[in-house]
């Protein structure tokens, strides 16, 4: 065990690999801050190259990708609230809100040091605990994976801005797009209305980039309060720029780390959330995110503020993705089976290099030395991190500064190309111009937005687990014959009830004997 590491370490520190990392965290801060480039489809791009690239090089390519693209979708979520990544979803508002407010480089600070934070503990779960947790993750079954997409769900329309019942309606909004096109358990096309892109669903990338992205393009050209807000704006930033970005350091980390440190248990709190759900096969970081925010909030001594600005979400939100991100690692190494979209990709490559991932990948002792370069991988691209997500915040950050009718066209062109790169296809641009126009219309009505991304992404996996589940036993009571499920399922249903059912008690209570 000591020899492998040992030669791992060797391996990882040679500079030929040492430039793969560089490049690869360099290439993944400049796609992730494009709105509409996932990480997902970096790691995409990418693959070609990894044919001419070693076993390590090649893996540590896709973890430094992966866990710098992951906060560079932080940057447009922040700066022109159009979510970089579906996880940023979770806390679009509260960052935006931020931004509105002069405090972009303050949230993107917060965004950066609790992503590095959040990475690392993830990376440290990854390397003692793989085996182990990698056992609890094996033992879900369908019942289990249906409860979860029901609670990630849950946590999505209940820790919304405003009413309950507005962040329902979201909900059913999104799950009725899920319902679009040939789903896995159905063998005939609903709701396509004669057009062929739509077998395949409504692809969330563009309805994404619509729904956050368009919509704000269209509420700036068509409220009278666009001028006003951006000399608000800009009156809080210098007048001048500041070549010498040392003096920016105070402003994007000078209360970060006094903040991290007195919401210690927080992070903590949301990191083993993050590395927990990450690890499940299947959920990945969007719905760690989410469940993350609402436990945060749950806990929150100010919940009022999450959703208007509230450093605490960002910093929760982001510990819990990024911590996701190696906990996704333990079921695709241990177990063959992928995390989340990324780890799906990175077992092709493994299988392309004739490496087999399951429980022999720790026995074999060559491909011992590369598990253990992914550790060091994962723990040297979180700090590698830090300085290069400082000047990817200071370039973002101009962004604000650009006037709001030069901002907005380029807005619309990002959303355009993003929407359009995915598959090459106009349809797709179709479908950002009319999630735009309905994105608009929700939030005249304060109807949240972010239900209704996460309704799209975990629809059809939600449909299908529950179709799964009634073929193999049409009772209800068969969702809580396993004591996960139970327990799982008893908890989304208290989510929806307690609520409805504590103002009677609060008066049951409060009213005399």
């Amino acid at each position: 065990m000591e020899s492998t590491f040992i030669t791992a370490l060797q391996n990882i520190v040679s500079p030929e690999v040492l430039l793969v990392i560089f490049l690869s965290a360099v290439y993944g801060l400049f796609v992730g801050s494009i709105p509409g480039l996932t990480a997902t489809m970096a790691v995409a791009l990418l693959i070609p190259l990894t044919f001419y690239l070693d076993n390590l090089s090649a893996i540590a390519a896709i973890v430094t990708l992966e866990a710098c693209s992951i906060f560079a979708g932080d940057i447009p979520t922040t700066l022109v609230r159009i979510p970089g990544t579906p996880s940023s979803a979770a806390y679009t508002d509260d960052a935006y809100s931020l931004t509105r407010r002069g405090l972009h480089e303050t949230s993107l600070g917060v965004s950066l040091v609790f992503s590095v934070a959040g990475g690392l503990f993830g990376a440290l779960v990854l390397i003692l605990a793989a085996p182990q947790l990698a056992k609890i993750a094996f033992e879900f079954t369908t019942y289990e994976y249906f409860w979860l997409y029901v609670l990630g769900l849950s946590c999505a329309a209940i820790v919304s801005t405003g009413s309950r019942l507005k962040g329902a309606l979201a909900l059913m909004i999104g799950l009725m797009f899920a319902t679009v096109g040939l789903s896995e358990v159905h063998s005939v096309p609903r709701f396509t209305f004669g057009f062929d892109e739509l077998f395949t669903g409504i692809n969330f990338i563009p309805a994404m980039i619509g729904l956050f992205g368009l919509s704000e393009v269209f509420r700036n050209t068509l409220t009278s309060k666009t001028d006003e807000e951006t000399e608000k704006l800009k009156s809080a930033l210098p007048v001048e720029v500041d070549k010498s970005w040392f003096k920016h350091l105070k402003p994007v980390f000078g209360g970060v780390l006094p903040q991290l440190w007195k919401r210690k248990f927080s992070w903590f709190r949301s990191s083993c959330i993050g590395s927990t759900i990450g690890m499940i096969p299947g959920a990945g970081a969007d719905i760690a995110a989410w469940i993350s925010y609402a436990v945060s909030k749950k806990c929150s001594r100010t919940p009022e503020e999450y959703g208007k600005g509230s450093l605490d979400a960002v910093g929760d939100a982001t510990s819990a993705n990024n911590s996701a991100l190696a906990g996704a690692w333990i079921p695709a190494l241990v177990l063959g089976i992928p995390g989340d979209s990324v780890t799906a990709i990175v077992i092709g490559v493994l299988l392309m290099k004739n490496i087999t991932p399951g429980p022999g990948i720790f026995e074999n002792p060559d491909q011992l030395v590369l598990v253990h370069g992914i550790y060091l991988t994962f723990i040297i691209a979180n700090l590698l991190l830090i300085p290069l997500g400082f000047l990817a915040i200071r370039s973002g950050a101009q962004l604000v500064r650009i006037p709001r009718r030069i901002l907005m066209p380029l807005i619309l062109m990002f959303c355009v190309i993003g929407s359009y790169s995915i598959n090459g296809s106009y349809f797709d641009v179709w479908v950002m111009l009319g999630m735009g126009l309905l994105g608009f219309v929700l939030e005249v009505f304060a109807i949240p937005l972010g239900p209704v991304v996460l309704g799209i992404i975990l629809g059809g996996q939600l449909e299908q687990s529950f179709v799964q589940n009634l073929s193999k036993d049409d009772s209800i009571l068969s969702f809580f014959n396993r004591p996960i499920s139970a327990a799982l399922g008893i908890f989304c249903i208290a989510l929806w009830l307690v609520p409805l059912f504590m103002p009677l008690l609060r008066k049951k209570w409060s009213s005399p004997a």
